[in-house]
């Protein structure tokens, strides 16, 4: 098996870093917020990317903050309601607004680099913009590459752009891997938290509620991705992410699971030896590294104590207590619009969990039952893409409201 991360992916020309353009989408959540802090650090130390735009869903309030601290040349609300106020606040900022308003942002003069860090399906249209504008993007939204990893590989390879793994594992697997040689590669290992349920049986979990789920053991996360986190959902489109960016077939990406959180991927090469990528449970350092390489700068974070980590484990998924990664493998393997259809079904799973219409255990039954209904297509072409999410959405709805 050879693995190749070409040009279109992660290892194609880069500019310098200095002077660079950035925009981040979702600068409110906390991809944002983490963001912030390694543009401060950055600061601190006179490198120089400047802020050109910012988005943010319902936190407008937190929009308007980090645009005085900013200074961006152009803003992006979700909903119309909240451009005057945006507008009364940021006089010398524009306002854009809605999925338009996101497609425009990308594509404002000056911008080199576009920080995803949208959650869900919402993602893969900036990004196609994006990529198709020339723009690198660093991708912390995993979803378009699950909906559309061929589509979107190729549009960058178009447009000479690169996706940038903004996802620890993915970041960290980047990382072991360059200046490697490709046809040395023998595996690729994920390494996962296992979430907040990680040892209990399944039958326990029928009466969880999201405020169990939504509390993680090591990791501070959205509440999509704590919940996928919490099913191994979030490791499974990982494992579909990998594929696509490193050109292996999914079963040549591994799980393991690995309850500290300090070894975020490992490389495992034709003659047994292994490259594993270490480092403290914060996505400050992948993000800055997607934002400075391929170079490196001093980081926010304290160094890594391995005498105070003392002991690192590591143990295989149980498939009976994760169901929801044997799907996605399933799903990667079948390929198409089927990863589109679990990942819209499952966007509509965690909604209806989220707000207490369903239990956790429903959540995989929704999966289920949708990608068993899917008729697979060709992942080709957007619009049959896009079809098949909306099938899936509708699909996962009408399985929710029998369970009601």
């Amino acid at each position: 098996m050879s693995v190749s991360a070409g040009p279109s992916s992660v290892n194609g020309p880069h500019s310098a870093t200095k002077g660079r353009g950035v925009a981040i989408l979702g600068c409110t959540g906390s991809i944002g917020e983490t963001t912030f802090n390694v543009l401060e650090g950055l600061e601190g130390q006179a490198h120089d990317i400047r802020v050109v735009g910012l988005s943010a869903g319902a936190r407008v309030e937190e929009l308007i903050e980090r645009a005085r601290r900013w200074h961006p040349e152009v803003v992006c609300v979700a909903e119309s309601a909240a451009v005057e106020r945006v507008e009364a606040e940021l006089p010398d900022c524009e306002v854009l607004c809605g999925e338009s308003g996101l497609h425009e942002l990308v594509l404002r003069d000056g911008i080199d680099v576009v920080v995803n860090g949208l959650v869900g399906a919402v993602g893969l249209m900036p990004t196609l913009a994006a990529l198709d504008a020339g723009r690198d993007v660093a991708m912390a939204n995993k979803e378009p590459l699950v909906m559309a990893g061929g589509l979107v590989l190729e549009r960058a390879r178009q447009a000479g752009a690169r996706l940038l793994p903004v996802d620890s594992e993915p970041s960290a697997m980047w990382q072991c891997l360059r200046g490697e040689r490709i046809e040395d590669v023998s595996r690729l290992i994920l390494t996962a938290s296992g979430g907040a349920f990680r040892g209990r049986e399944r039958r326990e979990l029928k009466q969880v509620t999201p405020e169990q789920a939504l509390h993680h053991p090591t990791w501070s996360m959205g509440p999509k991705i704590t919940i996928d986190s919490a099913t191994l959902m979030n490791k499974g489109f990982e494992v579909i992410e990998a594929a696509w960016l490193f050109s292996v077939h999914v079963d040549a990406v591994d799980v393991v699971l690995h309850r500290e959180s300090i070894v975020h991927a490992v490389v495992e090469f034709i003659d047994g030896a292994m490259l594993a990528h270490m480092g403290r449970t914060d996505m400050a350092l992948p993000i800055q590294y997607a934002l400075t390489e391929p170079g490196r700068m001093p980081g926010p974070l304290a160094p890594l104590n391995l005498a105070e980590v003392g002991c690192l484990h590591f143990e295989a998924p149980d498939l009976t207590e994760f169901p929801g990664l044997a799907l996605c493998y399933q799903a990667g393997r079948a390929g198409g619009t089927v990863p589109a259809a679990l990942n819209a079904a499952n966007e509509e799973a965690v909604a209806a969990f989220l707000a207490g219409e369903i239990g956790f255990l429903d959540i995989h039954q929704i999966n289920e039952r949708v990608v068993a209904d899917h008729s697979r297509q060709e992942a080709d072409d957007l619009e049959r893409i896009m079809a098949a999410d909306a099938w899936a959405r509708q699909q996962a709805r009408s399985v929710i409201s029998t369970l009601l």
